[in-house]
């Protein structure tokens, strides 16, 4: 593929694009209005599932499980080019009540994913030790071992180390202010480095992807959407698991840290952190791991996810731009879509084959069926 492409956004969906392309002979320039890898990308917790899948719609959870059939040989090749490890493990998660324990195990059986009836104490003591004392009580649980986590941060440091290995350049700090079209093409973008031009160009701007767009985004309806979470340090892992209550997760690392989120907010383009956020999580996590109330907080954050409708994204041609594809609006998932939304945009580009249906992720046209100018 010997083109010049030109990927608006380095967050996770940008930079698994433009590893996939430069590993195929494209020449690529990443345009990221921030830092690398700073916005949604990083602040998520490295799930690798949607939190419940029953919850979502096939087309979500179609995406989801090929991504993740990917995710090993795609990490373990990273690791191997740049010697960052991202961290990549299966470690499960147990999920707390309330839940539909039908509608759960009805939808793992269908779908041939392991689950686990458990029966624990609440709340929890380091690493799950389950002496029974007077203020633990038994609860059943459900138990998802094949869930994995990656740890987000490195994944993206490895990625843009890759990116660069393999000839792409990354230009930081330039925000895309335009869009410029002629005959059913893009042209150039002007940017607050100047105007620049290729052959190819991919909006992978996360929750900016429509406001970039401006008039060429149609139907597109993809919105920010915080997201804030807490950061605590132990000496060593306090839970084995991954821990889901409802909205709530508690994320253990190898290394001691234990994230805690997160929040769902429609705030707009709003990125501070909240006093009412901070209490409201850890004093939910705090009833499940009472050991929280002996460790500081060590850091709070906030992320805008790409929020779209029903949590599927866009992965497509423009319908009206022929040079011009969209890759964004993966909501909570961007982190677990990476590698499957690169493979299915790449070959919407070069015209392969996809490896399954996915008509549900691509652009609609608008309502008036006009061509762009």
């Amino acid at each position: 593929m010997k083109q010049d492409v030109i990927v608006i956004g380095g967050g996770i969906i940008g930079l698994a694009t433009a590893e996939r392309l430069l590993a195929q002979g494209a020449k690529v320039t990443i345009l990221e209005r921030n830092k690398i890898g700073q916005e949604s990308s990083w602040a998520g917790g490295g799930i690798l599932s949607p939190l419940c899948p029953w919850d979502y719609s096939d087309d979500v959870t179609r995406l989801t499980n090929y991504s993740l059939m990917l995710f090993p040989t795609w990490v373990t090749a990273l690791y191997e080019a740049t010697k960052i490890d991202p961290e990549f493990e299966t470690c499960g998660m147990l999920l707390l009540p309330t839940f539909d324990k039908q509608v759960a195990q009805q939808w793992c059986a269908t779908h041939n994913v392991r689950i686990e009836e458990k029966m624990i104490m609440l709340p929890f003591s380091p690493a799950y030790e389950l002496a029974k004392d007077n203020h633990q009580k038994t609860t059943n649980a459900l138990f998802l071992p094949d869930i994995a986590q990656v740890r987000n941060p490195r994944l993206l440091h490895a990625l843009k180390n890759k990116v660069l290995a393999l000839g792409g350049k990354i230009i930081e700090y330039c925000t895309v202010h335009e869009i410029k079209t002629a005959k059913r093409k893009v042209q150039a973008v002007l940017t607050s480095s100047g105007m620049v031009h290729a052959a190819q160009y991919i909006v992978a701007a996360g929750a900016w992807s429509q406001e970039i767009l401006g008039r060429h985004a149609l139907n597109l309806n993809i919105r920010p959407s915080r997201g804030q979470m807490l950061l605590f340090k132990f000496a060593a892992p306090p839970l084995r698991n991954i821990l889901l209550q409802k909205n709530l997760y508690l994320i253990p690392r190898r290394d001691g840290h234990l994230l805690v989120g997160s929040t769902l907010e429609d705030v707009g383009f709003i990125k501070n952190t909240t006093t009412t956020a901070r209490n409201e999580l850890f004093q939910r996590a705090q009833k499940l791991l009472p050991i929280l109330n002996n460790v500081p907080i060590k850091k709070q954050w906030a992320g805008l996810r790409p929020a779209s409708p029903h949590n599927i994204p866009t992965i497509g041609r423009h319908p009206q731009l022929n040079n011009l594809f969209i890759n964004s609006g993966h909501f909570r998932y961007g982190v677990t879509m990476a590698p499957a939304s690169a493979e299915i945009l790449f070959n919407e580009i070069i015209g392969a084959p996809q490896p399954f249906d996915t008509t549900a992720y691509q652009m609609d046209l608008d309502t008036s069926g006009k061509p762009s100018s």
